[in-house]
């Protein structure tokens, strides 16, 4: 296994090669792995409530909404982030496929959380050839903790 810093230097070195917003680019690997070695470390969940509910959500992370269902920006997500996650923590972004968790984690470096963290693939991954998700990458295609209720 990596170490906490190893983890950290790859992250980084994505993020500058990307040209990143923020701190760094994680997979769903190594982000559970983060969570292991870095106290306090929180993964923000920025799906809809309906994806929480129909398609599963991840053990002790916060949900924050990055759109609302009806698709419109929720325009209180840095309000209900602040009042949930520490500035100062190591914060993971999470959506679908790792297109809004982007847009999340920008959003929260210029905000100032200067650890703020976009988890490559998301929770489902892309789609595959038939358009199905769930096979090319992701959290669940990684078989890490998940709960659906």
């Amino acid at each position: 296994m990596a170490t906490l810093g190893q983890i950290l230097g790859l992250a980084r070195e994505r993020a500058q090669q990307l040209q990143l917003p923020y701190a760094g680019a994680v997979t769903p690997a190594e982000a559970h792995e983060l969570l292991r070695l870095a106290p306090g470390a929180r993964i923000v969940d920025v799906r809809t409530s309906a994806e929480w509910q129909w398609v599963g959500e991840v053990p002790d992370s916060v949900q924050i909404e990055w759109n609302h269902s009806s698709g419109q920006r929720n325009p209180d997500f840095l309000t209900q982030l602040k009042h949930q996650v520490d500035p100062e923590a190591l914060v993971m972004f999470l959506c679908r496929s790792g297109g809004r968790s982007h847009g999340a984690a920008a959003a929260a470096a210029e905000a100032g959380y200067s650890n703020a963290y976009n988890i490559l693939e998301g929770f489902e991954g892309d789609m595959d050839a038939n358009g199905h998700r769930n096979t090319v990458g992701g959290w669940r295609k990684a078989g890490l903790p998940w709960s659906q209720t």
